[in-house]
């Protein structure tokens, strides 16, 4: 991921903990890199909640919540060092049902913070039924996404050996040890 830097990947978990002790740690070098998005799921309270104070005290560049399926009224949230929010319902059969008085504070409160908001949808045993519109409209909004030329194959494969070698090493080298080069290759800079 930290060599393919023309995608933008989202790695999202329940296991916050594990999440912010390892982008603090292990795998500082990705969580520099603002094309990869680290995010938790917030589902409810008793254990979506504690997530978030995990995800904010990771050194992520991009951190996003992916409150879905929620399944209750979460409460005013705190969104600093948030910079993404999906919302949705759950699906399939046994679905348990979304209110849209729990969906509209969280809008409300990513649009007064700046943060970008995406409804996903209704949920329910038919999600397609049910839709993907809140108030009449559909959300669809993304953090700004950083755009990178696309490495040849060669010059992939040499970053990615390199940023193994020191994964595996036990060397933990910040995002600006990796310089691109005049012709679009990606090359370890001696620190």
């Amino acid at each position: 991921m930290a060599a393919a830097n023309w995608h933008t990947y989202q790695v999202l978990t329940k296991r916050s903990e594990r999440l912010r002790k390892l982008l603090n740690t292990k795998l500082r070098f990705a969580a520099e890199q603002r094309h990869i998005w680290w995010g938790v799921s917030v589902e409810d309270k008793k254990y979506g909640l504690p997530r978030i104070e995990d995800l904010r005290n990771a050194n992520a560049e991009v951190r996003f919540l992916s409150v879905e399926p929620l399944l209750e009224d979460i409460g005013k949230l705190d969104l600093r060092g948030i910079d993404w929010m999906i919302v949705g319902g759950e699906s399939g059969a046994g679905a348990r049902p979304m209110k849209k008085e729990w969906v509209l504070p969280l809008r409300d409160q990513c649009k007064r913070s700046g943060i970008p908001f995406f409804f996903k949808q209704w949920g329910g045993v038919r999600k397609k039924k049910a839709g993907r519109r809140l108030d009449g409209r559909t959300y669809d909004e993304f953090p700004k996404r950083t755009h990178h030329p696309i490495m040849s194959a060669e010059d992939c494969i040499s970053a990615a050996t390199e940023i193994e070698a020191r994964y595996y090493s036990g060397i933990v080298f910040p995002l600006s040890a990796f310089n691109a080069q005049v012709r679009g290759t990606l090359a370890a800079r001696v620190a």
